[in-house]
């Protein structure tokens, strides 16, 4: 039993396919498929459980899936405990995103990928603007770029999840919960600047919907966007988890009727990618939430 072959155990199970396992750890899949009936060989029992419609883990799969995160956790937490990795030449993959939107790589999309690809190095380029965002695609600046969709048909999109839309305001503000659009009219708002694509998305809203909002405060700076709700000056229309972890109860967050929402999205030139982009890729769609397909 290699450590490698627990890696792929553990990827099997968490990638909710061979498949996306194999493409997850960078591996062919019938290089995978043979780790994995190696493993079962050794240790005597059935891992997996095959039929005409894929597999699915045994309960002494579901077992030993436990014990191999166990046993991983260990020696990943030693000093040069990633040499049970597998052995591949560094490679480099650069993100961007917007400041709000790289919280969810920080915390979320770079650790799940780096379990399964440590010699991959992450960097996340920020940039305040959708455009610029965009821009660093374009000029090869950043391999792929986490945003909200939809962007321009130029680009290739995977869609992550959708977000909830709502609206943050001073405690005290007189507004129902949910609130509707047209109670926005005359409201004092901190909206982005002039130019901006989130601006202008913001007034398309405001248009059809045929409220006028008051601009009491127009910026990019999202930390004069915070400033301006905590300190009564206006409301905010942000995603209900980043404004949940921003103001916690410092601020009223309400829901729109109707509800309103946005799709998270990778996205990416349409020119062939590194195997760590597309790595990268099959990690965040496979992280949506649990899986319920059958192991293939």
């Amino acid at each position: 039993m290699t450590l490698q072959q627990l890696r792929y155990l553990v990827a099997v199970a968490d990638y909710g396919s061979i498949t996306a396992a194999a493409a997850g750890t960078y591996v062919a899949q019938p290089a995978l498929s043979r780790a994995m009936r190696a493993l079962e060989r050794e240790l005597n029992v059935d891992l997996f459980r095959r039929s005409g419609r894929g597999i699915t883990l045994t309960a002494e799969g579901r077992r030993m899936v436990r014990l191999a995160r166990a046993a991983l956790e260990v020696i990943d937490s030693m000093p040069g405990g990633t040499h049970g990795a597998p052995v591949r030449t560094a490679a480099k993959l650069r993100i961007v995103s917007t400041p709000t939107l790289a919280i969810d790589l920080v915390g979320e999309l770079i650790p799940a990928f780096t379990r399964y690809n440590p010699n991959v190095d992450v960097e996340v380029i920020r940039r305040e603007a959708r455009e610029a965002l965009v821009a660093a695609l374009r000029t090869g600046t950043a391999e792929i770029g986490l945003v909200d969709l939809p962007v321009d048909e130029e680009l290739m999109t995977h869609s992550l999840r959708d977000r909830e839309v709502v609206l943050a305001s001073p405690p005290g503000t007189d507004l129902p919960d949910p609130v509707p659009v047209e109670r926005l009219d005359g409201l004092p708002m901190v909206v982005p600047a002039r130019g901006e694509g989130r601006r202008r998305e913001l007034e398309e809203m405001f248009t059809v919907t045929g409220v006028r909002p008051t601009f009491a405060v127009e910026t990019d700076e999202r930390v004069a966007w915070v400033a301006s709700v905590l300190d009564g000056t206006a409301s905010l229309i942000w995603y209900r988890d980043i404004a949940a972890r921003t103001f916690g109860s410092r601020a009223t967050i309400r829901s729109f009727a109707p509800r309103l929402s946005r799709t998270l999205g990778i996205v990416h030139p349409r020119r062939p990618l590194a195997r760590a982009a597309q790595a990268f890729i099959n990690v965040a769609v496979g992280s949506r939430g649990p899986s319920t397909h059958s192991y293939t």
